[in-house]
């Protein structure tokens, strides 16, 4: 059962024993990541906005929305971009009622800034190192003060349970922009990394399943592979575990089309890496300065895991 919010900052005035109560809760929901759960969750149970730093498909999201969904408060998303200017954050006044009615509280449209101010909500910018610095400078404003002045409408406060959360890639520096001393003051910070083999399987069997006879050895299988795009030379970013749960899919649909139900076929490794391709082609970031394929860099994988290492493994 979720926790109950009020106009008080949850789980703290309840002491630890509601907190420990509420990580059992929200662990029950998320495959592993109990040090990355622990950690935010007291984070922002101290009322503070965090910075999760880590690449894509490292269960950020997962945590955050099982966060919320147990608190009871609304999750809003933000993508970091260039387009991301300070009216789009905070809100506008709707045109057409202005040339009705002129400016008034009743015509200003919320943004999701201040949606997450007024409901208690969290506030998660992805990408937040791409965002403007007049943006930036917005959010400042409302972390440190928690509240905002808005023009013809007022000063909006934030509710106890307001959270700034921001993630951003550390593996992908293009089209991004330093942030300032102010900005990292105003933020704690946790990497979250890749989960080790076991616990992306779990993750993979739970999203994908077993969906024909070959189910359990190509989870095995699309996770090893997967896992090794993030190793290899050429690869200045691999696929996350996205990835491999894509490659399950596919492989699942190609073993019905070829009539393949077991690992053992002879078949079985070319589909896998036909099913590598469709999955993972467009999720792993070459080298700029190595000229070669994704397709090139998926079969150099699929070779060590399909001829290099059973050979390796055989008698004698």
């Amino acid at each position: 059962m979720s926790g109950v919010v009020t106009d008080e900052v949850p789980l703290i005035e309840d002491g630890a024993s509601r907190l420990a109560a509420s990580r059992s809760r929200i662990a029950a929901r998320i495959v592993g990541r109990e040090r990355e759960l622990e950690l935010t969750l007291a984070a922002v149970a101290a009322g503070r906005d965090i910075l999760l730093e880590g690449p894509p498909g490292t269960s950020k999201t997962t945590i955050l929305t099982a966060i919320t969904e147990e608190w009871g408060i609304p999750l809003l998303f933000v993508e970091g971009n260039a387009d991301l200017t300070p009216a789009k954050l905070v809100g506008h006044h709707n045109p057409a009622r202005v040339l009705k009615e002129d400016y008034s509280a009743e015509n200003f449209v919320a943004g999701p800034l201040v949606e997450a101010m007024r409901a208690g909500g969290f506030l998660y910018i992805e990408e937040f190192n791409r965002a403007p610095e007049d943006t930036l400078n917005t959010l400042l404003t409302a972390m440190a003060d928690r509240s905002i002045a808005v023009p013809r409408v007022g000063r909006i406060r934030a509710k106890p349970t307001f959270r700034v959360i921001a993630s951003m890639n550390p593996y992908d520096n293009v089209g991004t922009t330093r942030l300032s001393t102010s900005v990292h003051d105003r933020l704690n910070r946790l990497a979250v990394d890749y989960q080790d083999a076991p616990s992306e399987e779990r993750i993979v069997a739970l999203r994908a399943g077993a969906a024909n006879d070959v189910g359990e050895r190509v989870i095995e299988d699309a996770v090893a592979v997967t896992r090794a795009t993030r190793q290899h030379r050429d690869v200045r970013q691999g696929s996350s575990v996205r990835g491999a749960i894509d490659l399950v899919l596919v492989a699942a649909q190609l073993a019905q089309l070829r009539g393949i139900h077991s690992p053992d076929h002879n078949d079985y490794p070319e589909l896998v890496f036909d099913a590598m391709v469709v999955a993972l082609s467009g999720r792993i970031h070459l080298d700029e300065a190595i000229e070669t394929t994704p397709e090139r860099v998926l079969r150099e994988i699929w070779e060590d895991r399909f001829i290099l290492e059973p050979a390796a493994a055989a008698p004698g």
